[in-house]
């Protein structure tokens, strides 16, 4: 079957950029400019040149309003360099992923006296980058202002947020058996009883489609699970294996490099969850969601708001629901399926049929270790009686 195709991979993040042209003309898909800060200097890279200083949901720009590189290009008509018309702006971009600290600190000079100034340790590779971005508004007012708030605040929603761009393996992404949502995530897709090929005996779990990732856990083991978001995925295909056919999702290598099977039956379940994959994957790159939403007096509202449902709750007003039984009776009737598929091709004489009292007609003999009401009570009993009500 047709795979994914080759699309942008996210790296903004996770590099430090030198003088790349017009960066802050051509962000990629997704990326948004949350905030700007007017005359601040790169105090260790270009001294005396004001520039501005962008914070975006990926990363940190900074460019001169001052001085400017021209382009230098090769002409066809006279086979030698000229000036283009097009210049570049001196510039730097540092990921927000390569960021190892961040503090503000006032520094002193002759001519402008005291200035607040942002100081930034990066790390790329084995090399460690130091930088400097400093007021050089010379406005008064400035100087007992917090303007580097914003960055502090959009690089902590990044941290916060790395579901939506990161894969993450035996994340804690589950609380009470079920999947923790995000913000603005929607579940697209739910299906019980899919194999994770991952071992030799593989792993009996829950494969979940949402809008911004795939997810699968185990039922044994909840710890066991998965969580990979469309844009660390490189490609998705159904393939051969031992167990017959498998969904096969290859990460990109900023995810690792992993390859990862599954298998859904019937067949038919499983061509259906693979086009939805692509057809989900192609939306999400062509328009991803980062998931960092900033608004500075939104946020200290939403603060205050929290403060005081905190103050007025009451542990006599909520009600308390036990999901354990609801869990059992799920997970056993998904394990009943499981294993009936899996005996598809086996030659083993079918069971013999006998009259169950409790419905009132002949059905096959139920596996052992098996009870009629685990498969037929998929709901609990509280639910059961909650609905009658």
């Amino acid at each position: 079957m047709e795979s994914l195709e080759p699309f942008n991979l996210l790296w903004k993040d996770k590099e430090i950029k030198f003088d790349t042209p017009n960066v802050q003309k051509h962000l990629r898909n997704g990326e948004q400019v949350i905030s700007t800060i007017y005359y601040i200097e790169d105090t260790k890279g270009n001294p005396g040149d004001s520039g501005r200083l962008l914070a975006t949901n990926l990363r940190l720009i900074w460019y001169s309003l001052v001085h400017k590189k021209f382009n230098l290009c090769k002409s066809k008509i006279f086979n030698e360099f000229v000036k283009s018309f097009e210049t570049i702006s001196l510039l730097l971009a540092i990921g927000y992923g390569r960021i190892a600290n961040m503090n503000t600190k006032m520094t002193s000079t002759k001519v402008r006296g005291n200035c607040l100034a942002l100081y930034i340790l990066a790390i790329g590779g084995n090399t460690r980058f130091e930088f400097l971005f400093t007021d050089v508004s010379g406005e008064t007012e400035r100087k007992n202002t917090p303007i580097f708030q914003s960055v502090f605040d959009i690089y902590q929603l990044y941290q916060r947020t790395y579901l939506y761009r990161d894969l993450k393996l035996r994340g804690a992404i589950l609380q009470s058996g079920q999947l923790i949502i995000l913000p603005q995530e929607q579940v697209i897709n739910k299906v019980n009883g899919v194999w994770n090929l991952s071992s030799d005996q593989g792993n009996l779990g829950c494969f979940v489609v949402t809008n911004i990732r795939v997810v699968w856990y185990a039922d044994a083991n909840e710890t066991f699970n998965i969580s990979l978001p469309y844009m660390q995925i490189a490609n998705i295909r159904i393939r051969e294996s031992k167990y017959g056919p498998a969904l096969v999702i290859q990460t990109a290598e900023t995810g690792g490099g992993y390859v990862l099977g599954f298998r859904i039956d019937p067949t038919e379940r499983l061509t259906e969850i693979y086009k939805e994959l692509i057809s989900l994957h192609a939306v999400y790159t062509e328009n991803p969601n980062f998931g960092i939403v900033y608004d500075s007096p939104d946020l200290r509202k939403r603060s205050a708001g929290d403060l005081m449902q905190r103050k007025d709750f009451k542990v006599e007003e909520f009600q308390e629901i036990d999901e354990r039984q609801e869990k059992e009776i799920n997970s056993k009737l998904n394990t009943y399926l499981a294993e009936g598929s899996l005996m598809v091709g086996e030659e083993k004489p079918p069971r013999e049929p006998v009259y169950c009292k409790e419905l009132g007609f002949a059905m096959e003999r139920i596996r052992d270790n098996y009870k009629l009401k685990d498969l037929w009570d998929i709901l609990p009993q509280q639910m059961i009686t909650v609905e009658e009500e």
